[in-house]
């Protein structure tokens, strides 16, 4: 068997963080009358275009065998979303590159059907394909924003409606400058962040 990463180690206080963080989610569920599709959990993912196990296919006894492709790293950045109630969010995904000529072509199959749920394509503005502050403000704007004011419609709530969005204790996630822009932009949308080291 082949490992797979090295051991997670867990905080000293694992399970202190993990009780206030569920207690801090319990007042603020009770206390903004949320409903569950008004609490979305999102999370960014790697996902490489030709995912591999070292292996392949060669016969019986052979000395030499070659694995081509081995070395082709490329990959993208997606963005999967749900909802406490179980709805799905479009997905949001990242390629490497300035243009969207780095992002999959138009005639592309499944492409029309992608755009048609909604997915967004972008590029990330620089050499990785890594999200990044411009990255996270478009999601909000185009899929988790829209998505909270669709979900107060269907509910009879008004736009003053508090919601929740759990994620990561990533970097940009926890920026001043996200959370500022977070506040002067969408400042019915609570953030509720993953105790660090945790998951």
């Amino acid at each position: 068997r082949k490992g797979t990463r090295t051991a997670h180690k867990l905080p000293v206080d694992w399970e202190d963080q993990c009780e206030r963080s569920f207690l801090r989610k319990v007042y603020m569920i009770k206390h903004q009358d949320m409903l569950p599709a008004f609490y979305v959990n999102s999370d960014q993912s790697q996902y490489q275009f030709a995912p591999g196990d070292k292996m392949t296919w060669a016969e019986t006894g052979a000395s030499q065998v070659d694995l081509h492709g081995n070395d082709e790293k490329r990959a993208f950045t997606l963005m999967v979303s749900v909802a406490a109630d179980g709805m799905l969010l479009p997905f949001q995904a990242i390629y490497a590159g300035m243009s969207d000529r780095s992002c999959p072509s138009t005639k592309a199959p499944g492409y029309d059907e992608a755009k048609a749920a909604k997915f967004i394509f972008e590029p990330s503005g620089t050499n990785t394909y890594w999200s990044n502050l411009e990255r996270m403000k478009s999601f909000v704007d185009k899929i988790l924003a829209p998505y909270f004011e669709d979900a107060k419609k269907a509910a009879g709530r008004p736009p003053t409606q508090k919601t929740c969005w759990q994620i990561d204790v990533w970097s940009v996630h926890r920026s001043a400058v996200f959370r500022e822009w977070m506040k002067e932009n969408h400042l019915t949308i609570i953030l509720d962040y993953v105790p660090g080291g945790c998951t």
